[in-house]
């Protein structure tokens, strides 16, 4: 970028242009950071500068500069070095095996007892109590004079530390000013780029490299001194109180909310029965004819006979009537997502406001493990299929919203004026402008809601969701490597029909 710059520029006049640049940028040493920019700027190789303050001071000197993504890596190596040292100089190496001479003392003392009694009785096993004693013995010995050799090399842990010390320091050194030529050039076309050196950004760099390092060295060289370090200082009280509240709140909520709930689960109990009807009551022949042909029409003439042959492994495995059932939950699920996903993706689209409100909501939902979210689900739905197909709408729901908001916000503006300039208004502009410029991130929207919803099928299983994830379930359960592979290959079949059909892209 600089080297862009000053190229640009008239021979006589770059360094009066690019020096009081480099000059407010860096805030100090001018002079110096002028020439090593001239020459870092003017090759195209690793220019070999070597920066002192930046090697003597490290992490603390990157982040005085707010170049924090080498600051932290660097302040990383530096601490294990620095523990390193510290084990060497400080610590205890021999700790573990302290540890274990102090148990198998304890150990030996108890059989010396037993060893005791067993003589003052005349018991048939003393000899088994006297060899035992000697082969713990054996091992103490052995044990000890492992501790010893530990100890011995506690030199070779402090030379390597400060081996990596120096190394590191070297490299942050060399890397200083290749770093801040970078940053000076996102600069020089973003003034919000931190540049200079402020009291502010140096008070925290310190702060923040001193607390990891103490912290660091103070756990790793005396393992069990600090217990704070240990563990993060709590109380149990306060997970059992909490469980208790959120505990409350759902019962609450359950109990407040029942006609609600329960008109949900009716809405897609309707829908799951229709479903069910088209896919599962309906004859065989009726159902893979209308698939087949569907997937000719969107997909082409090699993907419909796929489709045709993924049909006849799951007729002929006996895998049908519990295919019609997946395909009729997943149905289900992914025509609610659907319906709700791009009406509201469609106004989040022009509302920049109400998107940023309801996206950490979205990024939740995919977050969020599904056997997490399953808790609420069985409490306000119970289990069964409703609560199947709620528990798929929350994972497979959102990349529908997504990908309408991303593909009605890449509907280039310059169409969009001039079709409102030729009269349109707002219901047409969005049917005939705005939908089918985004068709095809919507159409992706839709395949992959499909796709995640597919995906919980063996999840939703565990709630009472009928169909191939049933089978994957036994056979996770009873090791039936052969079920659980067939019924496996069935889903993916399942998955490749409906991508075929809804990509629509023929072949």
């Amino acid at each position: 970028m600089t080297a862009g710059l000053e190229s640009a520029l008239p021979a006589g006049d770059r360094t009066d242009q690019i020096g009081p640049l480099v000059d407010e940028f860096t805030g100090t040493d001018g002079v110096y950071y002028r020439e090593t920019f001239e020459r870092i700027g003017g090759s195209s190789k690793f220019v070999w500068i070597f920066h002192p303050w930046a090697a003597l001071l490290g992490p603390v000197w990157y982040g005085a500069r707010g170049l924090w993504s080498a600051a932290l890596p660097f302040l990383l190596v530096e601490t294990f070095a620095y523990i390193q040292m510290a084990r060497g100089l400080f610590g205890n190496l021999a700790t573990d095996a302290y540890a274990r001479v102090a148990q198998i003392e304890a150990t030996i003392a108890f059989r010396k007892k037993q060893l005791e009694a067993a003589r003052a009785a005349n018991a048939d096993n003393v000899e088994v109590f006297e060899r035992t004693v000697r082969s713990l013995e054996a091992a103490i010995d052995g044990i000890r004079q492992e501790a010893l050799e530990i100890e011995q090399g506690a030199i070779w842990v402090v030379l390597s530390g400060v081996a990596m010390l120096v190394l590191f320091k070297a490299a942050e050194g060399f890397w200083a000013n290749r770093a801040l030529e970078k940053r000076f050039s996102e600069w020089l076309s973003n003034r919000k780029v931190a540049s200079g050196v402020t009291l502010r950004r140096t008070l925290l760099s310190i702060v923040f490299c001193l607390v990891i390092v103490a912290a660091s060295i103070l756990h790793y060289a005396f393992p069990g001194e600090f217990k704070i370090l240990a563990g993060f200082p709590t109380d149990d009280i306060f997970h059992s109180e909490s469980s208790e509240a959120v505990k409350a709140f759902f019962e609450a909520v359950t109990t407040g909310g029942s006609a609600f709930f329960g008109s949900i689960a009716f809405g897609i109990r309707v829908i799951l029965d229709f479903l069910e009807v088209v896919f599962v009551e309906t004859p065989w022949l009726v159902v893979a004819s209308f698939i087949i042909l569907l997937t000719g029409l969107s997909a082409g003439l090699r993907a419909a006979v796929w489709s045709g042959a993924f049909l006849a492994y799951m007729g002929v495995l006996g895998f049908w009537d519990k295919a019609m059932t997946t395909l009729a939950l997943l149905g289900t699920a992914a025509c609610i997502s659907i319906a709700i996903g791009i009406p509201l993706g469609v106004y989040c689209a022009r509302r920049p406001r109400v998107y940023s409100a309801i996206r950490p909501i979205m990024d939740f939902m995919q977050t969020m493990p599904a056997f997490v979210f399953m808790i609420p689900v069985i409490a306000f739905f119970g289990t069964g299929k409703p609560a199947a197909v709620v528990t798929t709408m929350i994972f497979g729901g959102t990349p529908v919203v997504r990908l309408t908001v991303l593909g009605l916000r890449g509907v280039p503006e310059a169409v969009r004026e001039a079709a409102v300039a030729y009269g349109a208004s707002k219901f047409y502009l969005l049917t005939k402008v705005d939908l089918p410029l985004a068709k095809p991130s919507i159409i992706a929207g839709i395949n992959q809601t499909i796709m995640l919803s597919l995906a919980m099928v063996v999840v939703a299983s565990l709630i009472g969701a009928k169909g191939l994830g049933e089978d994957v379930l036994e056979a996770l359960q009873y090791a039936s490597v052969g079920q659980g592979i067939l019924a496996g290959f069935a889903i993916l079949f399942c998955a490749l029909i409906l991508d075929r059909i809804v990509a629509g892209a023929k072949t």
